[in-house]
């Protein structure tokens, strides 16, 4: 979001029954128990509960592929191995594979833990970043009605309508994003007008963090496990 001359925008917060802006030490956490009512955390108390830095990723266990709901799964990345670990990497990938096995490990984050599966896929291992089952809505949360009674006809109507679009198999590659390639042509069609680009000057960035080689530390878990 940018203002009208491009300048950058920032957020504040200020409050409510006052109006006014806030300072970033003025500012209290709370955690909600009753509809109004709140328990006040210090930034302190939720440091102590940060789980140990580490940069191992603790492998759990193994279990089949199919044995774990999708909608467990919250972001996906693929692992690659360095130069050194390609050998142990193709092994582990090619042993879970013929297996019909996933990993399921955790490993902590910017302070957080993490659930993640690992799956291999063509020779690749992939992550799967997943909820914690209290993360997860139930049909109940979300006030579904009771199963109506369908008439074996209308069910027949559907399964005809199934059929008529079934296919043998998913291909992604025919599925297309039409919001976004509409938008990208609106982008390339208005660049060419230099009224509709504004510059906005650089700021400080931060340093990036440190990259993990997740085939690494996975290894040396695996590794651990044995002993």
């Amino acid at each position: 979001m940018l203002g009208p001359d491009g300048q950058p925008l920032a957020r504040k917060y200020f409050s409510q029954k006052t109006e006014k802006d806030l300072d970033a030490d003025e500012i209290v956490r709370g955690y909600e128990i009753d509809k109004g009512k709140f328990v006040v955390i210090t930034d302190e108390e939720l440091e102590r509960l940060e789980p140990d830095k580490s940069r191992d990723i603790d492998l759990k266990r193994f279990v089949p592929e199919d044995s774990i709901p999708p909608i467990y799964f919250e972001r996906g990345y693929f692992l690659a191995p360095e130069a050194n670990s390609q050998k142990a990497y193709k092994l582990l990938a090619e042993t879970m594979k013929k297996s019909g096995q996933a990993g399921v490990a955790t490993f902590v984050m910017r302070g957080k833990e993490y659930l993640v599966a690992i799956f291999s896929d063509n020779g690749i291992l992939r992550a799967e970043v997943m909820r914690f089952p209290e993360e997860l809505r139930s049909p109940k949360d979300v006030d579904l009605p009771e199963k109506p009674k369908v008439a074996a006809a209308t069910v027949r109507k559907f399964e005809k309508l199934i059929a008529s679009k079934s296919k043998k198999q998913f291909s992604p590659a025919k599925l297309k994003d039409k919001e976004t390639e509409s938008l990208l042509k609106l982008v390339k069609k208005k660049q060419s007008n230099r009224k509709n680009i504004v510059e906005v000057e650089e700021t400080d960035a931060p340093a990036p963090g440190k990259v993990i080689d997740l085939m690494a530390v996975l290894k040396q878990s695996l590794v651990g496990k044995r002993k």
